[in-house]
Formats: structure tokens, sequence, C-alpha cells
């Protein structure tokens, strides 16, 4: 039975039944108005909003020159942690009592106050377990200062070197080391918002937290410190000697593989326990790259091992280690593998690798070039190897930039 307002009238039921659907409909319709207005109002200003984020961004990273000269008392000798290619590093404390760790660039960078802000805003945003962090900068008068996350173990050669403190890297600690700074470098060259290349992978720059966890350092500096370069190539080399690949120490010519062959040359040290560039030894090898070659060649590659490590490793973590470690010293920088690879191999064993070719800066008057049959079937049974196809990123990349 219908409802009526008045006697004779519309039932009141229809009335609903056709008021309601239109208010609903002009009600949607408004509310899609205003957010429509309202986005793309947004949308109009997002330019001035990302200044604005930059400038605060700026702001917040910014030291004043009297805060650093009092957390490192006038960057006392006391204070002072090392010296490296790019400055002198000092330690500091804030005010608040925590530590950092001040790098005082040298002053003959010749880039611009601008350009370094930009520079440093950019790798403050790169953040990586295995990356030391960028906390902020100062530039003031004729200082151009960087300050660093306090990482408080030192680096990698003060132990890595030290006969008395060899033994304190036992070979697990080792493996996790070499894996760290993998994930770092992979970071850098293609997870993290810019793509890097390091150019100065060395022991001294990997440091060490409480938990001998690696931190990559300098990340970033190449750029930030050098200006005078082109897309593929420097005239001016950054990095040392020894870690540095032969297309780049001979040619100026840079890329991912460049530190790629650094890598390469860290993985063998850490192996070994022997400095590649102080590298002194007898029976035929002038430095560690070929030292370890020879000893691959001829089938006896455990012989490489540093001593102190007696029989806490694993031979097959080992003997796979020294086998990417001669791959990513390899002269032809295509025949290196990538980083994402390197990770996966180091995880997994069902990973197939190409056997290693002779590396680069072999020396062939001092080392025969004949490989027995004996160490081919070595190294075919301990590495199960197969050709792999590697994907390589061949582009030469110097410049810093958002993805």
């Amino acid at each position: 039975m219908f409802l009526y307002a008045e006697k004779g009238g519309v039932p009141t039921v229809l009335i609903m039944a056709i008021v309601i659907p239109i208010a609903v409909s002009i009600a949607l319709f408004s509310m899609c108005f205003c957010f429509l207005r309202r986005a793309r109002k947004t949308r109009d200003y997002v330019p001035e909003n990302d200044v604005g984020d930059e400038i605060t961004t700026e702001e917040s990273l910014q030291f004043d020159l009297s805060t650093i000269e009092a957390a490192t008392n006038n960057f006392s000798a006391d204070n002072k942690l090392g010296e490296g290619g790019f400055g002198e590093v000092y330690k500091g404390t804030l005010p608040n009592g925590q530590q950092i760790a001040v790098k005082r660039l040298s002053r003959n960078s010749g880039q611009g106050a601008a350009e370094f802000k930009n520079e440093v805003v950019l790798v403050a945003k790169l953040q990586h377990r295995n990356l030391v962090r960028v906390q902020g900068f100062c530039l003031e008068r004729e200082e151009k200062i960087l300050v660093y996350e306090f990482v408080s173990n030192k680096s990698l050669d003060f132990f890595l070197f030290d006969p008395e403190r060899q033994g304190l890297l036992d070979w697990s600690r080792r493996y996790k080391i070499i894996g760290g700074i993998a994930r770092g470098i992979l970071y850098l060259h293609e997870d993290s918002r810019l793509r890097i290349i390091h150019r100065d992978l060395k022991a001294s720059n990997i440091l060490l937290d409480g938990d001998m966890n690696p931190k990559i350092s300098d990340f970033g500096l190449a750029r930030i410190f050098v200006v005078d370069q082109t897309q593929a190539s420097t005239i001016r080399i950054v990095g040392t000697y020894g870690y540095m690949s032969p297309e780049y120490a001979m040619h100026g010519r840079f890329s991912v593989k460049s530190d790629v062959y650094s890598f390469g040359v860290l993985i063998l040290e850490i192996i070994t326990g022997k400095k590649n560039s102080s590298f002194y030894q007898t029976g035929g090898a002038v430095d560690l790259v070929s030292y370890v070659w020879k000893h691959w060649r001829d089938g006896t590659p455990l012989e490489v091992l540093d001593p102190t490590l007696t029989d806490t490793y694993s031979r097959n973590e080992v003997i796979r280690c020294i086998h990417i470690g001669l791959l990513c010293v390899q002269e032809d920088p295509a025949i290196r593998p990538a980083m994402a690879t390197i990770i996966l191999t180091l995880n997994s064993y069902s990973v197939t690798l190409p056997l290693p070719q002779e590396p680069a800066f072999f020396f062939h008057s001092t080392i025969t070039d004949e490989v027995n049959i004996s160490s081919k079937e070595f190294l075919l049974e301990e590495s199960k190897s197969k050709s792999v196809a590697y994907s390589v990123d061949e582009d030469s990349i110097t410049e810093v930039y958002p993805r």
C-alpha cells in the first residue's frame, strides 16, 4: 500500500526514487570537480614545491665552519684519521655528542660553490647499508668540507695487511665483506636514484662498522672533485695505480666495468692478505694478479690463500671467489662480469662461469704461457664452468644524474 504526501497526490516512494539518485549524482559530480581542480593546481605548482624541498635539503645539510672546527679541535693532528687523494680526514664530535668523520677537501678541486653544493645534495640522498652516509657539508671561505657518519672499526686495510690483525678476519668475515662490497657497488651502478662510478675502490676506502660490515667511502668524490672530463673519458686520472683498469690507467676511458676491475683486485687482496700495490713475491710473479693467475693456471689456487686462515675456510667459496676475481681483472671490459652477476654467483652455486683468460697487465716475460692438461682438468672440475652470456652495459658513464 503506497504512502501519499496529500490525498490524491504523487506517492512519496516515487518522489524519493527520483530525487535521491539526482542528489547523489550532483554530489559525486561536485566531488570529482573539486578533486580534479585540486590535482591540477597541485600539478601546476610541483616545480615550485620541488625547489622548496631542495632548498630545505641544502639548508639541513649545511654546517658552519665554526661547528666543524670545534668538533675537530681546529683540525688537530690528534683527530686526524688519514689522508687520501681528495684530502685529509678527521674525527669530530658535535655538541650533542654525535661522532662524525670530516673530510677536508684539497683546495684545488676547481669546482664552483653552486656546483659543489648541488653534487653534495645529490650524493647525500644515496642510502645503502654498505655505503658510508654523507651527513652534510661546509662551504665557507676557501674551505670545502664533507661530513660523514663515523665508522668505528677503521678501514679494511688496517686489518687485512697487518700481520697482527689479519687473524681477526676469518674466512666467514672476509666472505661477508666481499658480498657487502659487491652489493654497495651494484647500488651505485644500478639500484640508486643516481648512477655513480667510484673510480677509486681499494681496501683503504672500505670502512668496517662495529659488526665488521663493509661500507664504501668516497663514492661520488670523483664527480665532486673533478670537472675536466667528458662523457667518455677524462684528462685527469683519479684513482690508485694497482687498482685501475688498463683502459682507464692508459687511456682515461672509464665505465662501470672500471669499478668491476678494481673490485677484482680487492677480492684477490682479501683472499691472499697481500697488497697489490706493494707486492713482493719470488717464483716468477711480479704483482698480485700475476701471482694468483699463475697458481690458477697451474691448478694450485688454494696456495694463494692467506696462511692465517688455516683450515677455517670453505674450499668451494675460496675457489669461486678467486674465479670471480680473475674474471673481473680481464683486459677486455666486455668480458668482465656485471655486478649483478657477481652477486648472484656469490649466492648460488647454480651459476656457471667462463674460465678466465690471462688477466690484464700479465707479465709474459716472467711466466710461461703453457697450460698443462692436469690444470685444465682441475679448473673444469672445480668450477664446473660453462660459457654464460653476461648482460654487459658497454656505455661509459661519467655523469652523476637522477634516474
